[in-house]
C-alpha cells in the first residue's frame, strides 16, 4: 500500500526544531469504495490508499504536551497502523489501470460509492530549553516520530512519485484488505542517529569550531526544511483538490444516472460534454435495451463515422441506481464523433433500432480536418511504403545482377575453354612447321634457349626478296602471333661471317612455346617489301619451354579473364549509356513540363511554378489578354481534380491587383490529395462574363499528391501503325502518340485491321484470340504487342484486307467503313468501355458518325469520340460528318487550323476545334542511340559527332571531302512539297560552294523523271558537291540528318512536318517556309525572337515567306553564310536546337487536356 502525506496550511520547519508544538497525523483513505483516487494518479495511489494529513494546531507555541497519544484502528495488527478499508475485484484493479495509461480523467463510477475515512491522530512535542535538553521516554519517542515523519516526508517530496512505506496485497473476495506491514515509527538507527545529532546540542563538551559546523549545517537544514515545506504544501492542497474532485464526478454521475433513468433513456456519458483526448465512460442501463438478458455486455466501435481506431471493451456492473453498465473510453485527438453499438459478445446487439449509437466530441477537428488529417497519414503511409518499395526493388536488382553475373561467369568460362581449344589446334599445326633452323636463310644462337633468354636471330639478306633492301627489320611475336607483333628489331650487318648476313638479338618473350616472325625492310607500319617464307611465315620452337599441359592450363585462365574483363567494360558502358539516356529523358521532360506552365505565362501562371500538394500557392491573372479586359472585378474560381475534388468547389474569391502592372493575384491551399488544380475567372461572385479557356478551363497540375489520377482508357482506331502498316505520317502519329499518353499512366488500345501485307516481325506475342459476327461475316480478333502498346487486329473473312496493300483498291471507302463499324461492334459485344475514341482523316472518320447513330443509347454511352484531321486535302466529305458529330477535333498544328478554320467542313464547328503540333519519337530519332551514323553524340559532343557523320556522308555518296557547308533534302517529291524551290536551293548551294544531298522519290513519274535528269546533270558537272539518292533509304536518311549542316523544307502547305523537327534532333539547322507546322515550329534567328520567347524557346533557324526564288534565296543566304562567317555562334545554334524537346511529351500533355474536355 502506498501512502501519501498532505499539509493543510503552512508547516515551518524552523518552528518544528525551535518551538513546541503539536502534529496531528490523519490517516484517510480516498472517495472510493475500490480505493481509487482520480485518474491522474492511480498508478500511484493503487487500491486500499491511505492519505495522511499534518497539520499543526495555530495554538501550538504555547502548548507544550509531554506525550503523544496514538488512536489505532481496531482489529488485529502487526506493527504501525491497519486501517481496513474495502477493496475493488482484480477485474475492477486490472480496468484502473488500463485507464491510467490514457490520460487524466475522473474515476470510475463504481468507484465514487462514498468515503470511509478513519482518523488517527497523534500529538507530537519537543522542548528545548537552551541548548541541554532532557527527555522522557515519551519524549524521545515523539522526537523519534518526528524525525521519521520530516525524513520520509523529505524523501517523497523530493521523487516523482510519493513515497511508498509498505505494500501489502493479500488477494481474496468480498473482505480482503490492504495493510501496512511496517511500522512507520520505526527508523533504521543510522537514520535516526543522523537527525539526533543536528538536533541535540552539548555545548560544554563542543568546541568553537564544532560549534561553527553545527550552526552551518542547522542553517543547511533550515533551507532544506523550507522547500521541503513548500512542495508537501503543494502535495497537500492538490491531493485535496483531486479529492473534492472525485467527490464531485461521484454526485454528479449519480444524478445523471436519476435522470436518465427517470426519462427512461438507456444511454448517458460523463462527462456529457465529449472532448477530443479525453477518457469518458459510457453508461448504459441494461433493463432498458435489448441486452436485459444478457450476463455479459460490451462495446464495440469506433471514431468518425466507424472510420478512424476500432475497440472493444467489456461493461461492469456500477453502483449506481438501476441496471447501470459502464466502460471507459478514451478519445483520440482525432475525433469528432464516437459511434458504437453494444452486444454480447455473440450474436445479441444493442444497434440503436440500425441506427448505431453515436457521440459528438466538442472542440476537436471538424469533418474536414479529419479528411486532410487521414491524407496526411496516408502521405506518411506512401511514403513509407516507397521506401519499402524501392529497398525491394533495390535487393531485386541487386539479385538479379548477381544472377545475370554468375550466369555471365559461367559463359565466360565456356567462351574461354572453347578459345583455348581453338587456339591449341592452331598453335600445334605452327609448332609442326617450325624448325630450328633453314640453311642458308637463318639460325639462331644459342640454340637451346628458354622463355626470357637472350638469343641473336642470323638471317642471309641475300636469300630472300629482301636482297636489295638498305635495312632489315625483324618483325617477331610468338605461339602463333598470339599477342600480334611483339618484338621490332633492326638487324645489323654481321662481321663474323662471309655472305650477307644480318643478325638481330632479342629476347624470348615469357611463356613461349614458338616463335613467329617475317623480315622486312622497315618498321610495321611504313614496310613495303616483306620476306615472310612464301606466306607461310617463320616458325621456331623454344627448346626449353614450359610443360604444354601447364601452359595450356594456365592460358585458359588468362584467356578466361580477358573475356571477363572485356564483358564487364562492355556492360559498364551499354549501363552507362542507359543512364546518360534515361537523364537526358528526364531533363528533357522537366524542361518541356516548365514549358508548359510557362506556355500561358501572358495570361496565367503561379508561384511557385511546380504547385506542390498540402502547400499554398498563388495563381496570377492578366485579364488584359482575355475576354475579361475591362472588367472591374475577377473572380477566382478553383476546385480540384478536374472538379471531382470531395471538398467541391472552392467559395469564390475577389482576386486583388498585383504589384506588376494589370495582373491580379489570388492564393489557394492545395489539399494533400490533389492532383490537378482546376480554375476559371468571372466577372462578378455570382458569374457574370466567365473566362473558362474557350470551354477548356484552365488546369495546373500539382506534384506530390498522395493520389493518383485515375487512369483514361483511350482507344485509337486506325488504318495506319508504325512500324507495322506504314504509309505516311498517320502511322508515325498512331503509334508515338499512344506511347506518349501511355508513358502519362493512361491505358491505350489500338484496333488496327489485319493486312495480309502486315509487317509481323514487328509484333511480340502475336496470337488469335477470339472471333464475332457482324456484318454478315465472321471476324476474327487477334492480339499482339507493337512498341509496347496493345492492339487488336480485326480480320473480316470477307476477303476486304486480303489486298496486298493498305491503300489503292477501288472500294478503299468501303473497307475502311466496315473497319469502322465492325471495330465499334467489337468493342461493344466484349464490354469495352473506353472513356476516349481517337479516330483519324477520312480513313477512320465513320468512326463518329457510327458511334452517334448506334452506339452513343446503346452500350458505350460514357465514350467520347475525338477527331483528328492530319491533312483535309483528302476524303473532305467524310472529314466534313466527323466534324459534325465528333465531341473534340483536332489538326496537327496551331498554324495549319488557322489556314483551315475558313473551310465549309471545319468552319461550322471551330468553337471544338483545336490545333495541337505533332512530335517525333525521340527512341527512334537519337543521335546518342542511332545506329546507322559513325560516332554517337549529344548536345555536348554535337560538333564532333556531326563532323564524323558528314565525312561519313561524304565518303559513302562520293563526294568531295572537305569542309563545305553541307544543305540536306530528305521528301517526297510532291508539289506540296515545293519542287520548284527545290531545285533552286540546289542551283543556290551549289553557286555558294556549298554541297548538297537529295533523298526522296515521287508518286508522278513524270516528277521522278525530271529529278532523275536533274540527278544526271549533277553529277556530270558537280559530281564532288551534289548527290540526288531517288529512292527510299532509312539508314542514309540518318546519316543525312545527322551529317547535314542544314534540311530545307520549302513546303507549299505542311499541316504539321517532322522532317525540320527530325533535323533539329539531330542538331542540323532548318531552312523553311513559313506555313502550317513549319511556322509553328522553326523561329527564324533574325526575326522571331519575340515569338519564339512566348513559347519559351530560343531562335532555332531560318524561315521565308513566299513560294517563289527570291524568299528561298533571302533564307537560305543568310544560313551558309552563317556557317562560313560566324562558325562559332553556328555551332552554338546546333546546341540549341538538340536541346529543345521536339518529342510527344508536351503535345501528349495538350492531348490529355483535349481528352479531358471532351468528357466534361
Amino acid at each position: 500500500m502506498e501512502v501519501s502525506l498532505q499539509v493543510q496550511g503552512s508547516l515551518s520547519c524552523r518552528t518544528v526544531l525551535s518551538e513546541r508544538r503539536r502534529l496531528k497525523l490523519k490517516p484517510f483513505n480516498g472517495v472510493s469504495p475500490h480505493g481509487i483516487s482520480t485518474p491522474t494518479h492511480q498508478k500511484d495511489f493503487r487500491a486500499g490508499w491511505v492519505s495522511y494529513c499534518i497539520s499543526a494546531g495555530a495554538d501550538f507555541s504555547r502548548r507544550r504536551p509531554k506525550k503523544m497519544s496514538t488512536a489505532r484502528p481496531k482489529g488485529p495488527g502487526s506493527k504501525g497502523f491497519q486501517p481496513k478499508v474495502p477493496v475493488g475485484t482484480s477485474t475492477q484493479k486490472r480496468d484502473q489501470r488500463n485507464i491510467v495509461q490514457e490520460g487524466d480523467s475522473f474515476p470510475p463510477s463504481s468507484e465514487l460509492s462514498g468515503s470511509h475515512e478513519k482518523t488517527v491522530e497523534m500529538e507530537v512535542v519537543i522542548e528545548e530549553e537552551g541548548l541541554a535538553i532532557e527527555h522522557s521516554e515519551e519524549e524521545k519517542f515523539d522526537k523519534d516520530m518526528t524525525n521519521e515523519i520530516v525524513g520520509e516526508v523529505s524523501k517523497m517530496s523530493l521523487l516523482s512519485e510519493p513515497l511508498d512505506i509498505a505494500t501489502s496485497n493479500q488477494g481474496g473476495e468480498n473482505g480482503s484488505s490492504h495493510r501496512i506491514d511496517e511500522d512507520p515509527i520505526t527508523l533504521e538507527k543510522k537514520e535516526t542517529a543522523n537527525v539526533s545529532d543536528t538536533w541535540n546540542f552539548e555545548d560544554k563538551s563542543t568546541s568553537e569550531g564544532q560549534h561553527l559546523d553545527r550552526t552551518k549545517s542547522d542553517e543547511r537544514i533550515e533551507y532544506t526544511s523550507i522547500e521541503t515545506d513548500l512542495k508537501i504544501t503543494e502535495e497537500a492542497s492538490r491531493q485535496l483538490k483531486l479529492e473534492m474532485e472525485a467527490n464531485f464526478y461521484k454526485q454528479e454521475i449519480e444524478r445523471l444516472a436519476e435522470e436518465n433513468f427517470s426519462r427512461g433513456d438507456r444511454l448517458f456519458v460523463f462527462p456529457p460534454s465529449v472532448q477530443p483526448d479525453q477518457d469518458i465512460e459510457v453508461f448504459l442501463n441494461r433493463s432498458l435495451s435489448t441486452l436485459n438478458n444478457e450476463p455479459d455486455i460490451l462495446i464495440m466501435g469506433a471514431f468518425n463515422d466507424w472510420r478512424w481506431k476500432s475497440f472493444t471493451r467489456r461493461l461492469n456492473k456500477t453502483h449506481l441506481k438501476g441496471d447501470w453498465w459502464s466502460c471507459q473510453l478514451h478519445v483520440p485527438k482525432e475525433a469528432y464523433k464516437v459511434d458504437f453499438v453494444f452486444f454480447n459478445g455473440q450474436n445479441v446487439y444493442d444497434n440503436n433500432d440500425k441506427n448505431d449509437f453515436s457521440i459528438l466530441v466538442d472542440g476537436g477537428m471538424d469533418v474536414f480536418a479529419f479528411e486532410d488529417f487521414l491524407l496526411e497519414e496516408k502521405r506518411k503511409e506512401l511514403e513509407k511504403l516507397a521506401k519499402e518499395q524501392a529497398e525491394r526493388e533495390r535487393q531485386a536488382e541487386e539479385q538479379r545482377r548477381k544472377e545475370e553475373e554468375k550466369a555471365a561467369i559461367e559463359a565466360d568460362r565456356v567462351e574461354a575453354k572453347v578459345e583455348t581449344e581453338r587456339r591449341r589446334e592452331m598453335l600445334q599445326k605452327v609448332m609442326k612447321k617450325a624448325v630450328n633452323s633453314i640453311d642458308d636463310v637463318w639460325y639462331l644462337k644459342p640454340s637451346d634457349f628458354k622463355d626470357e633468354d637472350l638469343v641473336r636471330l642470323f638471317y642471309n639478306k641475300s636469300s630472300g626478296p629482301l636482297a636489295q633492301s638498305k635495312e632489315v627489320w625483324i618483325h617477331m611475336g610468338y605461339n602463333n602471333w598470339k599477342d600480334g607483333v611483339s618484338i621490332v628489331e633492326r638487324l645489323v650487318k654481321s662481321k663474323l661471317y662471309d655472305g650477307d648476313w644480318w643478325h638481330a638479338d632479342v629476347i624470348v618473350p615469357d611463356r613461349a612455346l614458338v616463335l613467329d616472325w617475317v623480315f622486312a625492310d622497315g618498321l610495321p607500319q611504313n614496310a613495303v617489301v616483306y620476306d615472310n617464307n612464301h606466306r607461310q611465315d617463320f616458325h621456331a620452337t623454344v627448346p626449353k619451354q614450359i610443360p604444354e599441359e601447364l601452359y595450356w592450363v594456365e592460358e585458359e585462365h588468362l584467356i578466361y579473364k580477358k573475356i571477363q574483363k572485356e564483358r564487364r567494360l562492355r556492360e559498364e558502358a551499354i549501363r552507362a549509356k542507359a543512364e546518360k539516356t534515361a537523364r537526358i529523358k528526364a531533363e528533357t521532360k522537366e524542361r518541356t513540363l516548365k514549358t508548359f506552365l510557362l506556355s500561358q505565362k501572358h495570361i496565367v501562371y503561379t508561384e511557385p511554378l511546380d504547385v506542390q500538394a498540402g502547400s499554398e500557392a498563388t495563381v496570377f491573372y492578366n485579364p488584359a489578354n482575355t475576354n475579361l479586359n475591362g472588367k472591374h472585378e475577377v473572380w477566382f474560381r478553383c476546385s480540384f481534380n478536374r472538379w471531382t475534388h470531395r471538398k467541391g468547389p472552392l467559395p469564390p474569391q475577389r482576386m486583388l491587383p498585383a504589384d506588376n502592372g494589370t495582373r491580379v493575384k489570388t492564393s489557394v491551399k492545395v489539399p494533400l490529395d490533389a492532383y490537378v488544380m482546376d480554375f476559371v475567372f468571372s466577372e462578378r461572385e455570382d458569374g457574370g462574363v466567365f473566362d473558362n479557356k474557350n470551354g477548356m478551363d484552365y488546369h495546373i497540375p500539382v506534384f506530390g499528391s498522395i493520389v493518383k489520377e485515375p487512369p483514361m482508357h483511350i482507344v485509337h482506331i486506325a488504318v495506319e501503325m508504325a512500324p507495322i502498316a506504314k504509309v505516311g505520317g498517320l502511322g508515325d502519329v498512331v503509334t508515338s502518340l499512344s506511347r506518349a499518353v501511355q508513358d502519362l499512366n493512361h491505358n491505350v488500345d489500338i484496333i488496327l485491321p489485319k493486312y495480309d501485307c502486315l509487317n509481323l516481325s514487328n509484333v511480340k506475342d502475336f496470337q488469335y484470340q477470339k472471333n464475332y459476327f457482324w456484318g454478315g461475316t465472321e471476324i476474327k480478333v487477334w492480339n499482339g504487342k507493337v512498341e509496347g502498346l496493345s492492339v487488336y487486329f480485326l480480320e473480316p473473312q470477307n476477303g476486304f484486307f486480303w489486298a496486298g496493300c493498305i491503300y489503292g483498291c477501288k472500294n478503299d471507302a468501303e473497307r475502311f467503313g466496315f473497319f469502322c463499324h465492325a471495330a465499334l461492334e467489337f468493342l461493344h459485344q466484349f464490354g469495352y468501355h473506353p472513356d476516349v475514341i481517337h479516330c483519324h482523316d477520312w480513313s477512320s472518320a465513320p468512326v463518329a458518325w457510327l458511334f452517334k447513330d448506334h452506339y452513343t443509347h446503346y452500350g458505350l454511352s460514357k465514350t467520347r469520340i475525338v477527331f483528328t484531321i492530319h491533312n483535309l486535302e483528302f476524303g473532305v466529305h467524310s472529314i466534313a460528318k466527323a466534324m459534325a458529330c465528333s465531341h473534340k477535333a483536332t489538326t496537327v498544328s496551331p498554324t495549319y487550323s488557322k489556314e483551315i478554320a475558313g473551310n465549309p467542313a471545319i468552319a461550322p464547328h471551330l468553337q471544338k476545334f483545336h490545333g495541337i503540333i505533332n512530335g517525333i519519337d525521340p527512341d527512334i530519332w537519337d543521335p546518342y542511340e542511332d545506329k546507322f551514323i559513325p560516332v554517337s553524340y549529344t548536345s555536348e559532343n554535337v560538333v564532333e559527332g556531326k563532323r564524323a557523320a558528314k565525312e561519313a556522308l561524304q565518303q559513302r555518296l562520293g563526294l568531295k571531302k572537305a569542309d563545305l557547308p553541307l544543305v540536306g533534302v530528305i521528301t517526297r517529291l510532291t508539289h506540296q512539297k515545293g519542287i520548284h524551290l527545290i531545285k533552286h536551293a540546289i542551283w543556290k548551294t551549289l553557286e555558294r560552294n556549298g554541297q548538297v544531298v537529295l533523298l526522296g522519290s515521287a508518286p508522278d513519274p513524270r516528277i521522278q523523271n525530271d529529278f532523275v535528269n536533274l540527278a544526271n546533270q549533277l553529277h556530270s558537272t558537280h559530281a564532288d558537291r551534289a548527290r540526288l539518292c531517288l529512292t527510299y533509304d532509312e539508314p542514309l536518311s540518318h546519316l543525312i540528318y545527322a551529317g547535314a549542316d542544314f534540311i530545307l523544307v520549302p513546303s507549299i502547305f505542311e499541316p504539321c512536318g517532322l522532317t525540320q523537327l527530325t533535323a533539329m534532333r539531330y542538331g542540323s539547322i532548318p531552312v523553311v517556309r513559313k506555313t502550317g507546322g513549319l511556322y509553328d515550329t522553326v523561329f527564324d534567328v533574325d526575326h522571331d525572337k519575340e515569338r519564339a520567347e512566348a513559347q519559351g524557346l530560343e531562335p532555332n533557324g531560318f524561315n521565308f515567306d513566299g513560294a517563289d526564288a527570291a524568299g528561298v534565296d533571302h533564307a537560305l543566304n543568310r544560313a551558309i553564310s552563317a556557317w562560313y562567317d560566324s562558325r562559332d555562334w553556328f555551332n552554338s545554334l546546333c546546341k540549341t536546337v538538340m536541346e529543345q524537346d521536339w518529342s510527344w511529351n508536351r503535345p501528349a500533355l495538350d492531348y490529355m487536356e483535349l481528352y479531358h474536355a471532351a468528357r466534361k
